[in-house]
């Protein structure tokens, strides 16, 4: 299976599980996957046994360590239950792993394979089946109730799988209630579907099953927002998560006037561009305005070969008129009337003058 796992099994005292994600993954045939196990006994008893340096969790049982160069993740089993909906949930020691098993969110993450030499297959949910069917299914009708952040959760499994939901579990998908939980836990699990490589069908999930409200046209505008994070020159310059999820839930703030913007020169645009963040500014892009490309590109890397020493030398004051003739300069030079330190210094100066500029 994994080479590592021969060196968790040697150190074991207590029956030892390669659980959740892994197991489907390795089910899929998606290759290497991560190693999260399960131990029927102490997860920092076991990683101490091997000898390897861990973080250990207290409140959750768990540790992380490194084996043969690769990071395991090890949890003592444990059941957890949820004092009201939303709530963190109460964890407690589990004594088997079908009890670990009972906590997790889809059938597809309620399985185990155990490390003994059998490498049995334990699936008390009818995960594989569901595999198969592909599917996703909640364990019982109080999983979304419990933790609502399961139903994001279903949309970034739903599109990275092409699975479809179960009959029973869309309708508890649908009533799920999202403002039970916290903003800051919601956030984090928006921005983990964000990051994924399908993340625009599961964004497009998300507003489907009426769990999020998407903006008017949001659904294409992401598919539009992705097309220009994979070409030049937005590639690299966007954080790819942050602009879906804008582009999908609501505006950042200044894309639409910037959209509705038709510089006639590549100063104003440039002007125009001035102090919106990169996810504004692909936003716009994607809502029409084409001149960013060359914003993009061209005009925002445009600088000048003067600076204000070299003003001050030529005998403007200190002061505001530095900063007016140097970006009346800036703004000839956008504009292709002038070039070369010479004619740039002259431009400066004339913008310069002034009852503040020179002395």
């Amino acid at each position: 299976m994994h080479p590592e796992l021969d060196a968790v099994r040697e150190a074991a005292e207590d029956p030892v599980y390669l659980v959740g994600g892994a197991v489907r993954d390795l089910l899929l045939g998606r290759g290497r996957v991560d190693i999260d196990l399960v131990v029927e006994g102490d997860a920092a008893a076991l990683a101490e046994r091997l000898g390897a340096e861990s973080v250990s969790h207290e409140r959750f049982a768990t540790a992380k360590v490194r084996v043969n160069g690769h990071e395991v993740d090890i949890a003592s089993a444990r059941a957890e239950s949820y004092p009201h909906p939303g709530a963190l949930p109460v964890v407690e020691p589990a004594v088997t792993i079908e009890e670990d098993l009972g906590r997790r969110d889809f059938t597809i993450n309620a399985m185990a394979v155990s490390l003994d030499g059998g490498a049995r297959l334990i699936d008390p949910h009818g995960g594989q089946s569901d595999l198969a069917a592909k599917q996703l299914r909640v364990l019982h009708a109080r999983s979304f109730e419990d933790d609502p952040t399961r139903a994001i959760r279903a949309a970034r499994y739903a599109a990275r799988f092409g699975f479809g939901l179960e009959p029973e579990t869309e309708t508890l998908l649908r009533a799920a209630d999202l403002r039970t939980v916290s903003a800051d836990r919601r956030d984090a699990e928006l921005a983990r579907l964000a990051a994924e490589p399908r993340a625009p069908r599961a964004l497009g999930l998300l507003g489907a099953w009426g769990l999020f409200e998407l903006r008017v046209g949001g659904e294409g505008l992401v598919g539009r927002v992705d097309e220009l994070l994979d070409s030049s020159p937005w590639r690299e310059e966007v954080d790819r998560p942050a602009a879906l999820l804008a582009a999908a839930l609501g505006p950042v703030g200044g894309e639409l006037a910037l959209a509705d913007a038709r510089p006639g020169r590549p100063s104003e645009g440039v002007g125009l561009a001035a102090g919106h963040g990169p996810a504004e500014l692909v936003l716009a892009r994607a809502l029409g305005a084409e001149w960013l490309d060359e914003y993009m590109s061209e005009w925002r890397g445009v600088a000048l070969e003067i600076d204000g020493e070299d003003l001050i030398a030529a005998g403007v004051r200190e002061g505001p008129a530095v900063g007016r003739g140097l970006r009346a300069a800036l703004q000839a030079k956008l504009d292709g009337e002038l070039s070369g330190r010479e004619q740039e210094l002259e431009a400066a100066l004339a913008a310069a003058g002034g009852d503040d500029g020179v002395a």
